[in-house]
């Protein structure tokens, strides 16, 4: 207790230096006053530190394994402050689909104050993702999946470009023969010209200066730091010296993204032709002069600058992570791998391209996949709801506009769920009979009104790289190399630990 006194009373001293004594005065009051009119009969927690709460619990890398951990001991809904904010946090498919599916109506929407990726402060839009649920959630999300669909999403016309993608990809990896080599990057270069196609309707080649530059940028912001993910929600931390040249490192590679979608969208407005709708930006502006005469219309440039850099960060980071997390499994279940090898032979013969409609054809490489969106859980946490309305959930009181943590990878390795759940096994999804079985707790893309809006494409993606790259290549890791562990890091994102792997052709 004396160590967290001091740890506290170290803490507040840089604040107060770093913010100037009666601002820094004035901040320490309000969070006591917060934290003093905590509501009444909360769900349970840890207990926390004057002013800056569980804080120095979070300073984690694996805050979803902490979670899961507090779960066992104070239920599958407990209470965590990030500072003075109160956050709510569900673990646990039942409470979890209870929450988003079941009470749908007051866990649906956005804390009012959440500052995360994508950048607020920066534009003003609030785009689809950060958009409380309501009128103008429902149009924009209902557009978006109209013109995704218009452009090919969920179509034979989109697998021609996933394909053609995929080819330029084979070529990529070719040019290193038998040496081994880091596929991460490539990957991204992959995945993210098929949103490219769809949203700028232009695609990048791999050997681009200022594309790799924007790839970066996005692994940036989607690899922030503990002390850098408590700075977004907890404002104070941003102005400690040791905390704010992350979190300004964190801001400057968000506004290169932004400013890159605003060149598109400026370059669009300079072509645009409404006979010839080429791409998402186009349908947005079409929209867009439709409305022109409507004065309370949503469909301004700042809200397509939100939406296409959503659409841009979400379609680009987390399906190429998920891509190396399956060639890692691959790679360390030698047997698995060749085993999806002969089905994607046996279904496709020697010269078939693989399409969507060979997935039912391949349980066992479904099944594969399945497992790996469990155990690799990408995005451990779903973006964060908020409630639109005070309601009592499971016996407790929650009030309007309170921040929920929905921990998503409580589910995915939930132990009751998936026996030795740190354990890749894809026959969890097959039946007696080798066919696939689907399991609804794995919801690798969130679940309720807020599922992911790129997951049909994300499935598209995967599925079809995926197959492509077995069909063509067994991979292994370079002669000598260490075992890489199965374990991932969390920075944001749970990701492999980078390695390298060799890509030997099959006859």
């Amino acid at each position: 207790m004396v160590a967290q006194v001091a740890t506290t009373m170290s803490f507040l001293s840089e604040l107060i230096a770093a913010f100037g004594g009666l601002q820094a005065v004035l901040v320490t009051a309000l969070c006591v006053l917060a934290m003093v009119m905590r509501p009444k009969n909360l769900p349970p927690g840890p207990t926390g530190l004057p002013i800056v709460g569980n804080v120095f619990s979070l300073m984690t890398n694996a805050t979803p394994v902490v979670y899961t951990e507090w779960s066992k001991k104070y239920g599958d809904v407990f209470t965590v402050y990030r500072g003075p904010m109160m956050s709510i946090v569900l673990n646990g498919y039942a409470a979890i689909h209870e929450a988003l599916v079941k009470n749908a109506d007051v866990f649906s929407s956005r804390y009012s104050s959440t500052a995360s990726v994508p950048p607020a402060g920066i534009i003003s839009g609030t785009g689809i993702v950060r958009e409380p649920y309501g009128p103008k959630l429902k149009e924009h999300r209902k557009f978006a999946l109209v013109s995704l669909r218009d452009f090919g999403v969920g179509k034979r016309s989109l697998e021609g470009k996933i394909l053609e993608e995929t080819r330029a990809l084979q070529q990529e990896m070719c040019k290193h023969g038998g040496q081994g080599f880091c596929i991460s990057q490539m990957l991204q270069n992959t995945v993210s010209n098929v949103i490219c196609s769809i949203v700028f309707g232009r695609r990048y080649e791999y050997d681009d200066k200022k594309f790799t530059d924007l790839l970066m940028a996005i692994d940036r912001v989607f690899s922030p730091t503990s002390v850098e993910r408590l700075a977004l929600s907890f404002s104070p931390l941003r102005y400690i010296p040791g905390v704010r040249k992350g979190f300004l490192d964190l801001r400057k590679n968000q506004v290169t993204l932004v400013n890159h979608v605003k060149k598109r969208i400026r370059e669009h407005h300079e072509t645009f032709d409404e006979n010839d709708i080429r791409d998402f930006i186009d349908a947005f502006l079409l929209e867009s002069k439709k409305r022109q005469e409507d004065e309370n219309s949503t469909f301004t440039d700042e809200e397509l600058t939100m939406i296409v850099l959503q659409l841009f960060l979400a379609g680009t980071h987390t399906t190429s992570v998920t891509l190396r997390w399956a060639l890692l499994y691959m790679i360390l279940h030698p047997a698995i791998q060749e085993k999806v090898q002969q089905e994607i032979d046996s279904v496709l013969g020697p010269d078939q391209d693989p399409s969507m409609v060979h997935r039912s054809q391949m349980p066992y490489t479904e099944a594969t996949l399945a497992e790996v969106n469990r155990l690799a859980s990408v995005a451990p946490f779903s973006v964060p709801h908020g409630t639109s309305s005070d309601t009592t959930f499971r016996g407790y009181n929650i009030p309007q506009d309170t921040f929920v943590e929905v921990n998503l990878w409580s589910v995915h390795h939930d132990p009751q769920l998936w026996p030795e759940p740190s354990k890749f096994d894809p026959t969890r999804f097959l039946n007696d009979a080798g066919k696939f079985v689907k399991r609804n707790e794995v919801i690798a893309f969130s679940t309720g009104r807020r599922i992911c809006l790129g997951e049909q494409l994300a499935r598209m993606e995967i599925f079809l790289i995926f197959t492509s790259l077995l069909r063509r290549f067994t991979f292994k890791l370079p002669e000598g190399a260490p075992k890489p562990p199965e374990e991932g890091v969390f920075l944001g994102i749970h990701s492999p630990v980078p390695f390298k792997l060799i890509a030997e052709p099959r006859n």
